[in-house]
Order: C-alpha cells, then structure tokens, then sequence
C-alpha cells in the first residue's frame, strides 16, 4: 500500500511537471515567415542602414534586416522590400537620431518648420531641439514646385477645400501665396503636389495644434525629378 501511494505520488508530480514546463499552445512564438521580397529601388541604401554587404541585390539576411527595420520604423506592412516609402521613413528617422542631419535648416530661438525638398521631409525645432520629429511629405511636383525660401503663416483653414484641384485640404495652413502644409489621404510616394506640402492626416492634425499663425516655414532644397 505504502509503495502504490509513492508510486502515484512519483506519477503525479511527473505530469505536473510535464504540464508546467509545457508551453501555452495560443502564446508559445511562431516560426518567422520567410522573407521573399526581391531586390527594389532603394536596395543599396538600406543595405548600408541595416549594416549589410552593399551589393545591390537582395539576399534572404537583407530582406529578414530590413524587415526588422520596417517593424522599428512602424511601418506596415513589414515586408523587407527596400522601397521607397521605408526609405523616407528611414531617413526621417536619422534626422530625429543626429542633430548634423538638421543642418539645412537654420536654427532660431523661434519656432521654424523645416521643409527640406531633397530628402521630402517635414520638421519642427526651436534652436537645437525637436518640437515636431521629422515626417514624410509630398511636395510639388516638376513645374509646380512649392517656394523655397523663408515664409510665415499667415492663414489656418481646419476644414479647407481647393476650388483650384476639387479635393480636401484638411487642417491647412497657408504659407505662400495658394501654398500650404496640410493633409491627404493621396500616396504621399508617387508623383507630388501642385506645390503645397502634403502629409499624413495624422501628421497633419499634430501639426495644426502645433503652430500658429505667424509661425516660420523655411523651405530648402530640390524635390527629386523636379527642376527646381
């Protein structure tokens, strides 16, 4: 009797053992998927970012670094493809890191929007500090270019409507002339503006109570594919 209730005692902690060492079947981590993307545009570039041989060709570790990096960045989907939408927002992401990167736009002790054309980004700082970190835009396109140069604000529409192009400007705020920074719902990646500054709804509803009206925009640089 006394070896049967040590044997079901030896038996009982066994499977108690079994049933904590086993792992949750709904939270145990799931093989990664393999990373397919091919080779794309902005291939070299993010392979330098992700610290990987320069070749210009897609190899699964490119793919599986730069999918790792979309996921930091927060952008979706993450899918290791080197395009250009995780290249802007992988540049944006330098500026907000390195203050050298902030260069081009000049430092005040006022608030100053930085519309950098080369790099399409967006940012506000007063001095050396990030007020507002650096966002993807779209800006305007060859012909239409949006004004370099220094600028104030000088009106705010929340809810603005072109008459000029037939479609929503939400949360404008005019710089120079029809020009203004604002939201869309367009792809930010393709094409551009007629010479506004486009950005995310999001960014754009963050920016409006951000400024004011009289604030600086300083706009620099070269959109690329524009003459200008």
């Amino acid at each position: 009797m006394r070896w049967t209730r040590l044997c079901s005692a030896a038996v009982s902690a066994a499977a108690l053992s079994v049933l904590v060492a086993a792992p949750n079947a709904a939270t145990a981590p799931r093989d990664e998927p393999p990373c397919t993307a091919g080779t794309a545009p902005y291939q070299r570039e993010l392979e330098k970012e992700v610290q990987r041989d320069v070749d210009g060709r897609q190899s699964p570790g490119d793919c599986a670094a730069i999918r790792d990096l979309q996921r930091r960045l927060g952008i979706r989907p993450a899918d290791g493809r080197a395009d250009l939408r995780t290249y802007r927002y992988m540049l944006a992401d330098r500026v907000r890191r390195d203050p050298a990167e902030r260069r081009g736009c000049p430092a005040r002790t006022y608030r100053v929007t930085c519309v950098d054309l080369s790099r399409q980004l967006l940012w506000v700082q007063q001095g050396e500090r990030l007020v507002f970190a650096p966002v993807p835009v779209r800006t305007g396109r060859d012909g239409l270019e949006t004004r370099g140069g220094w600028h104030r604000i000088y009106w705010r529409n929340i809810d603005h409507f072109s008459t000029i192009y037939h479609v929503p400007m939400p949360y404008a705020q005019f710089f120079d002339g029809g020009q203004a920074l604002h939201g869309t719902d367009a792809d930010l990646f393709s094409s551009g503006s007629g010479g506004c500054v486009n950005l995310t709804q999001a960014d754009a509803k963050r920016l409006w109570k951000l400024l004011r009206k009289g604030d600086h925009v300083y706009v620099w640089g070269t959109k690329p594919g524009t003459g200008g």
